[in-house]
This record gives structure tokens, sequence and C-alpha cells, in this order.
């Protein structure tokens, strides 16, 4: 444009038009839209950022709990994965006190010992099985109260640790449900009824469980979990040198450790047999506890699980022919069928010749159970 020149019509019209095309797309609803969107993911990354940094907090003020036994600093998943075993414990222990409470107080014919008296029963029950300890841990704290001296051979963990542990921290999170539930007060069997061999009260037999105990490192510098038989028993424990308090209801526990079948002392051959049960569509209902050093599975890892998911892809079949031939034949005595392949816990296969029978509801008159016999083939 020539110097002095004014602008012409035009070009100012054309000016205006563009400012007012701008000022129309600032009032319009896609701006507005766009605007939006835009503080919206501002403040989405705001929020991000304040949880990443209260996470942050939090794990740190986890890791202030963590154990003081632990001699490494411990990480951010050593921290969670602490937070997550805590959660089990309480969840567990929920479920244990109200189990508690819904079977009543506890019984006055319960006989006492001392912490002396705990030390001589432990003694003469260990003595001649170095594979087992006694441990007695409080209903009221769930402390330790007595421990065997060789637990510590056994678990390779100092005893003073031990001593002032709480019985559910060494064992694996996914049992502290079947410990609670095996450890009810009200449902225990006296252990002087069992001493004694007495008939005067009426309890349900003993019945063992199995458990994962946590044990100290290994030449990996690994702490590992090692899996165990736990018969558990109901006493009451007094201190002679405390006369003024109470006798403290105590859960008396005789825990063995389990070995392989298949390493020494091995198994014999011949009594390398088991039992399960599962249901017509092929879930575990029970496992027998001998099948506990055969297969390395601890029966609540197997219950609730498909059997199928356990044999050689090419053996599925055959299950499914044994299903037929159990639907064919309900109720007749068991017959033999060909051998399966099974997959035990450190990922081999064993040959199981089994025998299979089913039991049927005489109400339903319909399969409730499958029953299989299985003797490990050499």
């Amino acid at each position: 444009m020539p110097r002095g020149e004014a602008p012409g019509p035009g070009r100012r019209g054309a000016k205006d038009e563009a400012l007012g095309e701008e000022s129309g797309e600032r009032w319009s609803p896609e701006f507005h839209l766009q605007r939006k969107l835009a503080d919206s993911s501002h403040s989405e990354q705001q929020d991000r950022n304040r949880v990443s940094e209260e996470l942050i907090m939090v794990v740190q003020e986890m890791k202030k709990y963590f154990p003081s036994e632990r001699r490494n600093k411990p990480s951010t998943l050593d921290a969670l994965n602490y937070a997550l075993r805590c959660v089990h414990s309480v969840q567990a222990n929920s479920e244990f006190f109200q189990i508690l409470s819904q079977n009543g107080a506890p019984q006055a014919d319960v006989s006492m010992y001392s912490l002396e008296e705990l030390a001589t029963i432990a003694s003469e029950h260990t003595s001649k099985n170095t594979d087992t300890f006694v441990a007695v841990f409080s209903f009221l704290s769930g402390r330790l109260v007595h421990i065997s001296e060789q637990a510590a051979l056994i678990l390779n963990r100092k005893k003073d640790v031990l001593a002032s542990s709480h019985f559910v921290d060494l064992l694996a999170p996914q049992d502290m449900r079947v410990f609670y539930a095996h450890t009810a007060r009200a449902q225990l069997p006296f252990w002087n009824n069992w001493t004694q061999r007495a008939a005067r009260y009426e309890c349900a037999p003993v019945k063992p469980f199995f458990c994962r105990i946590r044990g100290g490192e290994d030449r990996k510098q690994e702490k590992c979990h090692s899996p165990f038989r736990i018969i558990p028993y109901l006493i009451h424990v007094h201190h002679p040198a405390q006369p003024e308090l109470e006798s403290e209801p105590c859960c008396l526990t005789v825990v063995e450790k389990i070995h392989s079948g298949y390493e020494a002392p091995r198994i014999p051959v011949n009594k390398r047999i088991f039992t399960t049960t599962h249901t017509p569509g092929c879930v575990f209902l029970e496992v027998d506890e001998k099948a506990v050093p055969l297969l390395g599975y601890l029966p609540q890892d197997l219950i609730g699980t498909s059997i199928l998911s356990y044999l050689h892809p090419e053996d599925r079949s055959l299950m499914v022919a044994i299903h037929q031939k159990v639907l064919k034949y309900a109720g007749h005595p068991p017959f033999e069928h060909s051998p399966i392949r099974f997959c035990t816990q450190n990922g081999d296969y064993i040959i199981l010749d089994s025998s299979w029978s089913s039991f049927v509801n005489p109400w339903s008159r319909k399969i409730s159970f499958i029953i299989g016999r299985h003797k490990v083939r050499t």
C-alpha cells in the first residue's frame, strides 16, 4: 500500500471479517468443547500426579513397618507384598473370631500345663522324629507361648525370633484361612483326651491339615516356604510364678515337615496310593493327605480346581471316557481304566493306575461324586 494512502474498504472489510470469524469461533460450541477437553485433560494429569505422590508416600510409610529382621532395604514390591500379607492375616483373624464367637465359650474340662510341662511334652513327641516340632500359641494374643528347641533347626531361623513371633506370621498367606478354619477353639480335641485315650468326651477325631511355613534364607539368600503337616489340640497354660494371672487358652500343634515321597526316606512302592473325589463336572472335592508327598500339592491347592487341568493334554480324552463309563455303571463296584499322566507340583508328570467308582445319592438317584483310587506307577 502506498505511504499515506488509507486502506480501502475492501481490505478493511476483509480484516474485520477475519476478526469476526475468530471471535465467532471463540463463542462457538466447538470452541467451548475443545476448551473443556483441554481443561479436563490438564485436571486429569494433575490428579494422576497427586495420586502418584500419595502412593509414593504410602509405600514409604509401609516400609517403616517392614519386619526389622530383614537385612536388606525393602523394595516397593516387598512393601506391597507385606501389606497384602497383613490384609490376608486380618481377614483370616476376622473369620476366626467369628467362628469362635458363634461356637460358644471355652470348655472347663481342659487340663492345664505349665511352661515346664510343655517343654517335657515337646521333648517326648519330637525326640523320635527330627522333622517334628511342637508349637503352642495363645488364643488371646496369637503369640507363641512355647516352641520346641529343634524348630529353629527345622525352619532355619533363630529361636529368639521364633519365640517372639505370632504363629500366623510364619505361614504362607494363601494358607492362613485353612489354618484358622482347622484351629477354631470350639472344635479342637483336648490334648489330655488324646494322650490318655479317654472316651468320656465326645470329640471328633483329630484331623491333620497342611500349611506352608516360611523358613530362613537358603543358600541362594532366598526365603522359602516348606509344606508341613499340622495336628492341633486344645490346652490351657498357667504360670506358677504369677498365680494372679488366669490360665491362658492355647492351641498346641504338632508340626511335621513333609518331604517328597520319591526322596530318601522314600515311600515304599506298594504304599504310593491315595484317593480323591471330584464332582461329575471334574472339580476336586477331597484329596487324601497321602497325596501330598506324592503330588507336591497341598489339599487346598487342588480342591475347587478341575482335574482336567492337571492331566496330560493327550490323556484328557481318557477322562471323558472314564466319566462316560462311570455314568453308565453308576453305583457299581470300582473298575480299572487306562493309566493317566498327572502333572505334579514341580511340573513333572507321573503315571497313575486308577480305579473308579461313584456315589449315588439315594434320594435324587443322581451321582453326587466320583471316587478315584490312584497308585503311582514306578
